[in-house]
């Protein structure tokens, strides 16, 4: 593997809960060791499976969340498994493990066991709510932590008679295994600056809660509960509705509405080319949005004059939105500076134009199997940190090689 962390040695212990952060890292460069029980992790029994036929090897979930990985198998419960995991940790650079707290103490492998051997070691526990806390022990689910952890009560609809929408995909595993992963490069470079390896404790439940944005933080200053609403920000107040129905039929989300004054010159222009100046009502407060020096949006609730300009900007974006098809509509407020989205299923996302000139969609070869299959791309893209992705291991495919004698 080529990439930015080419010259990492990871150790991953890991089933459904950490598995994200050691795709992160291996897509990156970083060779991931996988670290699975002789009859494989319990991931590769969780659907869609290939043709719908279960198997070892069929598993579409484990396939994604293991790719570019290496695989071993280990009993872990015998003493030459665990005698040959010490030897991987041994050398490697970062060990990333998700089991429930003192688990890893039990077999004898914890970071206390483990660090004499490996001075450099940085070892990573990624667990529901942090392996000391008072919840340390209760059980957990990617739900509950969503739920718990505050992102669930953000996110739905204005409608407050239906219930609150949980992310799909895993959002809240996903979330801890970014932090994971976060900490750890920092815990490099802190090692490689002259700095030793360390043990990081990473609580899921926190990493959920602090990307809430400001619906904990409202709280714990102000005491005001947020609201959610429809494919925007929940708030303490309703905002404006931003999700709209398109000339195609598509729903499209009208985003950061204009709130500088070259976006308000630039929406009336829009409105202009589009012949839709005279039939918006507004059209008249867009020019004084462009005269205006700044817009102090924490003054909304006060200033009638701008919230009335504020306004016809985002009802300017929602007349557009209707007169074009939402792909006409993205790529003209993307033109102009916008953050504008379509609301796509996963199938039309990997067709869109956009994110196939973005290098989204990836083939990735499944020898096995004599054929290739469309992947979802790097999360990310960075001018200078190259990605790639190959397919996730075979179970035990790398036993002879990668385990030390």
């Amino acid at each position: 593997m080529s990439g930015p962390l080419a010259d990492l040695r990871v150790v991953e212990l890991c089933s459904e809960r950490g598995a994200w952060a050691g795709k992160l890292l291996a897509d990156m460069g970083a060779d991931v060791v996988k670290v699975e029980p002789p009859g494989g992790d319990i991931t590769r029994t969780y659907p869609p499976f290939l043709e719908d036929e279960p198997g070892p090897e069929r598993s579409l979930y484990f396939w994604y969340y293991n790719t570019s990985k290496q695989g071993v198998t280990l009993d872990l419960e015998n003493e030459a498994g665990r005698d040959a995991f010490r030897r991987l940790a041994a050398h490697a650079d970062i060990l990333l493990e998700d089991r429930d707290p003192g688990v890893m103490a039990t077999l004898g492998l914890d970071f206390p066991d483990l660090q004499p051997s490996n001075e450099r070691l940085i070892y990573v526990s990624i667990t529901p709510f942090g392996r000391n806390a008072p919840r340390a022990n209760e059980p957990a689910s990617d739900l509950t932590i969503l739920a718990g952890g505050g992102p669930a009560w953000n996110n739905g609809y204005d409608d407050h008679s239906l219930p609150p929408v949980r992310g799909g995909g895993d959002q809240g595993y996903h979330t801890g295994c970014h932090f994971a992963v976060m900490a750890a490069l920092v815990a490099l470079l802190h090692r490689d600056n002259g700095g030793r390896g360390q043990h990081i404790d990473v609580n899921m439940h926190a990493a959920a809660n602090v990307t809430t944005e400001a619906g904990t933080y409202n709280w714990l200053v102000a005491r005001e509960t947020v609201q959610r609403q429809t494919g925007r920000h929940a708030a303490g107040n309703p905002t404006m509705p931003a999700q709209v129905r398109s000339a195609d039929g598509r729903y499209v989300n009208t985003g950061v509405s204009p709130r500088r004054p070259h976006e308000f010159t630039l929406t009336h222009e829009w409105l202009e080319e589009l012949g839709l100046l005279e039939q918006f009502h507004a059209a008249a407060l867009l020019p004084l949005g462009a005269e205006r020096e700044q817009f102090d949006l924490s003054k909304l609730p006060d200033d009638e004059d701008l919230r009335a300009i504020y306004g016809a900007g985002q009802e300017a974006m929602a007349c557009i939105a209707s007169h074009l098809t939402a792909y006409e509509f993205f790529i003209g407020a993307q033109k102009r500076g916008f953050q504008v989205g379509i609301i796509y299923s996963p199938e039309e996302a990997m067709a869109d134009p956009h994110f196939i000139a973005r290098g989204f969609p990836v083939e990735v070869e499944h020898p096995e199997h004599g054929r290739s299959f469309t992947y979802p791309g790097a999360p990310y893209k960075f001018e200078k940190s190259p990605w790639s992705v190959r397919r996730a291991p075979l179970l035990g495919e790398h036993s002879d090689e990668c385990l030390p004698e």
